[in-house]
């Protein structure tokens, strides 16, 4: 019923537009078109006799300007006292190039402005309006200036439609309750100078885009968010443009950046942080610094002394200086110790445990003897970065522990020349190379530490028997490697293969008994690679095991084999499938994951009926999209490096007892070189799902993925496979992108091309529709359009949380969707 009034309140709408364009254009010399949608805006207004907008011709209203060819190009309404809400229609105003509602009382929902390419100022700031569309500025090609200041949105991120404004210049949008992480598009805009996002609900880590950017006014304080702002300020110390930078009260960490090259800086503002390390004595050299504010962080160092013109917020106490006063040298120990810290990225453990100008009282992990440091145990800290080369400095040191951390790199040279060390522990690490040569009376242990290896000639005879096992190992994968060649009679007998995680080898028996030697009865499906099976191991641990075909066992087989073997030993995520280990045996290749118990997307999809299931209802298909893009965007952007996955699709999709997602089958990821953003390859995948640029050229990006991801919103939609047969007399196919594209656009179709199954009310239909849209976008032929993972998880997150219909008045429309009214989860999770 829902529907039905909404369409028909906009055939009727249409209707009195038309017939009002007949009247206007015999009595006003603007466009007819222009003319009737401005007397609408007049009606919704009330503003008449406010404005005095009596004249039947809008061209001569006050507050409003017209061509030489009568077309709207001005509406300037601002601090005018106006209420009531705007019409759907001011995108007919294709001329419009500033509007101007700022200060007013407009309620409702934005409508869409879709389309506006010569509008280049908009304001419309301090209104009251609930919520904004998802393509609000799609095509605005010219747009200068935005701003959205002090408007209570429902929370919602900020719209993706604004990638297209390549002219913007100025974004503010303080205080409008947008959600999501800072969209990356900011830092491509080449002419941006002012992006002010303060008191908003943001969180995750700036931009990595903004390194580029020509920002000098950047306001993002005070996120209102759980998680806020967070992560790194690094990028900072790239945008040489930057005149005021205000991060107050977020959640920032790690060291402050470099300011050498922001000689244009005047204000500098990160108070209420966890910004840990030194204050780098180049914010003393920049000639025009007025403000900093650096007060409630985790500073360590010399507390610096600013020039008398610049206004500090830097109350000592609230920070780990060593020294209240301005100016004064640290004790040198304290900056040895300080310059270690820093090749770790000066940890938070530290800035919290260090405090003081003496490091022989109390400082965590230290032990002195004579006010001289002896032993440095720094084992179990969560560290990360480099071991630091000035540890040598410290040549009273005679024990260094290092153990069970995240170091990764090699040994120090220079750990090497201390005179007194008699111990060093760096077990269970991530480092690798040479073991330096060390005086043969110091104990050297490197447990743990799978890629180091020790120069049997350097006259240092340490060797841990782990590392030895781990090169008995090599050697054993090898041999396997070799019968495989064998067995398979390839042509090219010098290529071997070698699988990297020999740890996860998992014995053939237990495999076997795990699932009663591979029965008829434990098979959960079938592949194009093999058979899966059901099994438990002794503990009870259920798993599903993946048994390879004997007739797939070369080249192509072998490469996924290897793909999923390395890809999921790498990266760990809540919503991509675990790798419990691997068995090769004879001619026997086997993959061992963690066990899903409702099986793939595809069966709840397309064949819940064949299988006894309830179809899904709409809210745990938004959820299980959105543990898709979590997962996906961990792959793309992350994990230490960025994987693309290229075989997105329902049947790839797992889900566990509680119905959440996660993705598998990672046989054709392929991992994009540092640098670069697209590698060339086989093409590879499955019809439907394949991104048109990779089909033509085999070049794959993470868009690749989007494009996939984008079929699969679709198919939640639908409930529809990615190949559609139309009911013609032929047998007619086409793709699911180019079906539901075309049903979208057809009157009355929209809601005939939506899963029957699903529930339909005003609340879900206006959430399919914001789906579909964002599906649209995914699904874009040029890659450059389409949106990158974040902004997906953005976009489905909102929906997830904050799913509720508004009781505004004022229609809603199909772009928008409601407050935050907490639903019934108790039937779903």
């Amino acid at each position: 019923m829902g529907i039905i009034t909404h369409l028909g309140s906009r055939f009727f709408a249409l209707l009195f537009l038309s017939l009002l364009s007949v009247f206007v254009f015999v009595h006003t010399k603007s466009s007819s078109r222009d003319a009737a949608v401005m007397l609408i805006l007049r009606q919704n207004l009330n503003a008449s006799k406010s404005l005095g907008w009596i004249d039947p011709d809008p061209c001569q209203w006050q507050h409003v300007s017209c061509s030489e060819d009568g077309r709207v190009t001005r509406i300037q309404i601002g601090y005018q006292n106006l209420t009531g809400c705007l019409p759907s229609n001011l995108s007919y105003l294709t001329a419009l190039q500033i509007l101007d509602l700022s200060s007013n009382q407009l309620q409702g929902p934005l409508p869409s402005l879709a389309g506006l390419s010569s509008l280049q100022n908009l304001s419309l700031s301090n209104n009251n309006f609930s919520s904004i569309p998802f393509d609000f500025f799609f095509g605005m090609t010219s747009l200068e200036r935005v701003y959205l200041d002090n408007i209570p949105f429902h929370p919602t991120p900020i719209p993706i439609s604004l990638q297209n404004a390549s002219n913007l210049k100025v974004f503010s949008a303080n205080a409008s309750n947008f959600s999501g992480k800072i969209p990356y598009f900011f830092g491509k805009f080449a002419r941006l100078t002012t992006l002010h996002l303060a008191f908003n609900n943001l969180h995750g880590e700036l931009p990595a885009t903004f390194s580029s950017s020509s920002i000098q006014s950047l306001w993002l304080n005070e996120q209102q968010s759980t998680y806020k702002l967070h992560g790194s300020i690094d990028v900072i110390q790239n945008m040489t443009q930057l005149k005021e930078v205000w991060l107050d009260l977020n959640s920032f960490s790690g060291p402050m950046p470099d300011f050498s090259r922001l000689m244009g800086l005047e204000s500098f503002r990160v108070r209420d942080n966890s910004i840990t390390g030194q204050v780098p004595a180049s914010i003393l050299d920049l000639p025009w610094l007025k403000v900093v504010s650096l007060t409630n962080n985790l500073l360590q160092g010399p507390t610096l002394k600013f020039n008398s013109s610049v206004t500090i917020d830097m109350e000592t106490g609230s920070n780990s200086f060593c020294l209240p006063a301005h100016g004064a040298a640290c004790d040198p120990r304290v900056n040895t110790l300080l310059s270690i810290a820093q090749f770790s990225g000066y940890p938070v453990v530290f800035s919290e445990n260090w405090k003081g100008n003496d490091p022989c009282k109390a400082w965590l992990g230290l032990h002195c003897e004579n006010e001289n440091i002896t032993v440095v145990n720094f084992s179990y800290l969560g560290l990360t970065g480099m071991i630091s080369p000035n540890f040598s400095s410290i040549v009273s040191l005679q024990i260094l522990i290092l153990a069970s951390n995240n170091l990764v790199g090699m040994i120090p040279n220079e750990l090497t020349t201390l005179p007194n060390l008699r111990e060093l522990d760096i077990s269970n690490n991530c480092l690798y190379g040479k073991i330096p040569s060390f005086k043969s009376n110091v104990v050297v242990n490197t447990n743990g530490n799978p890629d180091i290896w020790m120069d049997v000639d350097s006259g240092n005879m340490y060797l841990s028997v782990v590392n030895l096992g781990l090169v008995i190992g090599g050697i054993c994968v090898v041999l396997f490697a070799g019968i495989l060649i064998y067995m398979c009679k390839r042509k090219h007998y010098g290529h071997i293969h070698v699988i990297e995680s020999e740890r996860m080898v998992i014995s053939i028996h237990v495999l076997k008994n795990a699932t009663s030697n591979f029965s008829q009865e434990n098979i959960l499906g079938r592949g194009g690679f093999g058979i899966v099976y059901k099994g438990a191991l002794h503990d009870g641990t259920k798993i599903a095991v993946k048994r390879m075909d004997s007739g797939v066992l070369c080249e192509r087989g072998w490469d996924q084999f290897k793909s999923e073997i390395i890809v999921l030993s790498k990266v760990r995520h809540k919503h991509l499938v675990s790798l419990f280990g691997y068995c090769l045996d004879a001619n026997e290749r086997l993959l061992v994951y963690e066990y899903m118990p409702q099986g793939t997307l595809s069966r709840h999809l397309f064949r819940w009926k064949e299988e006894g299931l309830k179809p899904l209802e709409w809210l745990r298909r938004l959820t299980i999209a959105l543990d898709v893009a979590r997962g996906v965007e961990y792959l793309h952007v992350l994990a230490h490096r960025s994987f693309i996955h290229r075989d997105l699709k329902p049947s790839n999709i797992l889900l566990g007892d509680d119905m959440h997602a996660k993705v598998g089958d990672f046989g054709l990821v392929r991992l994009v070189p540092d640098g670069k953003s697209s590698i060339l390859t086989k093409l590879a995948g499955t019809f439907g799902y394949l991104a048109p640029e990779y089909a033509v050229t085999g070049r794959v990006t993470t868009k690749i993925d989007v494009f996939s991801f984008g079929v699969i919103l679709l198919q939640l939609i639908t409930g529809r496979k990615a190949v559609v047969e139309l009911e013609t007399e032929h047998d007619e196919y086409v793709g699911i992108v180019a079906w539901f594209y075309k049903m979208r656009m057809q009157k009355d179709a929209f809601h005939k091309a939506i899963d029957s199954t699903i529930n339909l009310d005003e609340e879900t239909l206006v959430s399919i529709d914001t789906v579909a849209e964002l599906a649209g976008h995914c699904c874009a032929n040029n890659h450059s359009q389409r949106p990158d993972m974040g902004h997906i998880v953005n976009v489905l997150s909102t929906l997830v949380d904050h799913w509720s219909p508004s009781n505004s008045h004022c229609d809603e429309g199909f772009g928008s969707f409601g407050e935050v009214k907490p639903k019934d989860y108790s039937q779903i999770f």
